[in-house]
């Protein structure tokens, strides 16, 4: 594929996503993954999100995706989402878009301000929660529930790059949340267990 960069339009940066994360990201043999499942397959989310292309492809489809939803910060459990909500505010400034990035800790910060959503998140800021990878979507409701909580945010999507089907995605609408993922496994050629 052609080199992408800021005159491509969002359906080729889309296109080029899915093709980095076929040719980097999906490792086949035998993995334990974070919810304790065991699986065939294993998607390397920092192949991506920790690469320039992959990043800036990544941010600017979220960004796209975004448009219209008038949402104030972007954001998830760390240290997935980390990478993700930087590029995407960052790269809103260029947009025109101007959205903040926040960060949620496992556990509360214990020195320091001992809060456990950090970033400039406002009193009932309107968000989207991202995440790299969804499994079981116990990580994304968990920083659902952080950023409610502690900030009185409202939580306008759970928006993920790639969705294992393990049933994040039931979880999260059950819980009564809107939920968009970019990919999933299928459509990055992964026969589903």
């Amino acid at each position: 594929m052609e080199t992408v960069g800021p005159a491509s339009d969002v359906a080729t940066l889309r296109a080029r996503l899915r093709e980095l994360l076929m040719e980097r990201a999906i490792r086949h043999g035998h993995f334990v993954l974070a919810s304790g499942l065991t699986s065939s397959y294993f998607v390397d989310k920092t192949q991506i999100t920790l690469m320039g292309e992959g990043l800036y492809c990544l941010a600017r489809v979220i960004l796209d995706q975004l448009e219209g939803m008038g949402v104030q910060a972007v954001g998830g459990m760390t240290i997935g989402a980390d990478p993700i909500a930087g590029a995407v505010s960052a790269l809103s400034v260029c947009h025109g878009q101007k959205l903040d990035a926040f960060i949620v800790r496992r556990e509360r910060d214990q020195p320091g301000t001992r809060q456990r959503v950090e970033g400039p998140l406002a009193d009932g800021a309107r968000v989207v929660v991202l995440e790299d990878v969804i499994g079981t979507g116990t990580s994304a409701l968990a920083a659902v529930r952080a950023v409610e909580e502690e900030c009185n945010a409202r939580v306008v999507q759970v928006l993920v790059m790639v969705d294992r089907l393990q049933g994040g995605r039931e979880a999260v609408v059950e819980a009564g949340y809107d939920f968009a993922a970019l990919f999933t496994v299928t459509d990055l050629g992964v026969e589903v267990e």
